[in-house]
């Protein structure tokens, strides 16, 4: 059955492999035709290419408008920062201080099916010496957000909460790493950006952001007038999927990426109750290891908001048969 919707890479591209239908259905017989080329290309060059999937490389060439050489030192640039600082990913032990803010989460999905990241930027404050754990702290927030993609789907959608930011949460260095991670090594993947309540005083650091941002990039920005708020979003994300963080009802099935260590324990015994047998909720700290806890709340999160959805549809049910 599934080889009935696929096809040989050799009949789409000339190459010999096998290649999804979505690859197919999504490109252009140009695109197509460069995916081909360009992967002959950057194979030679550097053969753990091959282990890089054609979506991988389409979404370099789209990055680059197509243009094979541009396309090819791109990709290469990537695979070398790869090898060179995540080669076999980042971990949560890898970014405790930043997780430790609990300034990023997930929060469901918008009306085409892409994840929704949320970004709390009051929350955010400049480490002595902490670049470095940022800049992986940001590429552990991009894996676990692809990690949500559904298939078919490449992009996810941001909101940047900006309520309450001052100069104490300004990082410059640190936004414009955010940045280069993303245009360089994650092209394609941004699909929207909302800045949601920018004070006056973020403008200014905003200014000296702009010139690095790709047009792009700076295409899928949109600044939200703090009266709009809520009607901006809704025509791209369902209000059941947007939280109270802008005045909204917060979907129960929001997850936060990384939780506090010292705060978090109790939260998570609640959540996790359910899956560890009656009195969970009761669990004393001391018998609670924080490692543990992440590890175990990544493991059944998705049936947690499995569950969720479940009961969500379950109540619409009744509240319609009520009706």
């Amino acid at each position: 059955m599934e080889a009935m919707n696929m096809r040989t890479r050799e009949e789409v591209t000339g190459q010999v492999g096998v290649e999804d239908d979505d690859l197919v259905k999504g490109s252009t017989k140009t695109e197509l035709t460069k995916i081909r080329l360009l992967r002959t290309i950057v194979e030679s060059r550097d053969p753990s290419s091959k282990e890089e999937d054609d979506f991988t490389l389409r979404r370099f060439l789209r990055a680059r408008d197509l243009d094979l050489e541009k396309a090819s030192t791109m990709f290469l640039n990537y695979l070398k920062w790869k090898h060179s600082f995540v080669p076999i990913g980042v971990s949560a032990s890898d970014v405790p201080n930043e997780l430790a803010q609990e300034k990023v989460f997930m929060q469901g999905r918008d009306k085409i099916g892409r994840p929704i990241a949320v970004v709390i930027g009051r929350k955010h404050f400049q480490m002595k010496d902490g670049l470095d754990e940022f800049k992986r702290f940001v590429v552990y927030v991009f894996d676990k957000i692809c990690a949500r993609m559904p298939p078919g789907q490449e992009k996810f959608v941001a909101i940047a909460e900006l309520k309450g930011w001052g100069y104490s949460n300004s990082d410059i260095r640190g936004y414009l790493g955010a940045l280069t991670i993303l245009q360089d090594y994650y092209p394609e993947r941004l699909g929207k950006l909302f800045i949601v309540n920018a004070p006056y005083i973020f403008m200014k650091v905003w200014q000296i952001i702009y010139p690095f941002i790709d047009n792009r990039t700076k295409k899928k920005i949109v600044f939200v007038e703090k009266k709009k708020v809520k009607s901006t979003l809704v025509e791209d994300i369902d209000e059941s999927q947007l939280t109270d963080v802008f005045g909204i009802p917060r979907s129960e099935a929001a997850q936060r990426i990384g939780n506090s260590a010292q705060s978090g324990l109790r939260r998570w015994a609640r959540l996790l109750a359910p899956y560890i047998g009656r009195g969970g909720s009761q669990v004393p700290r001391s018998k609670i290891t924080i490692s543990g806890l992440v590890w175990f709340s990544y493991s059944i999160y998705g049936l947690a908001a499995e569950r969720e959805s479940k009961n969500r549809k379950q109540k619409l049910a009744r509240e319609k048969d009520k009706g």
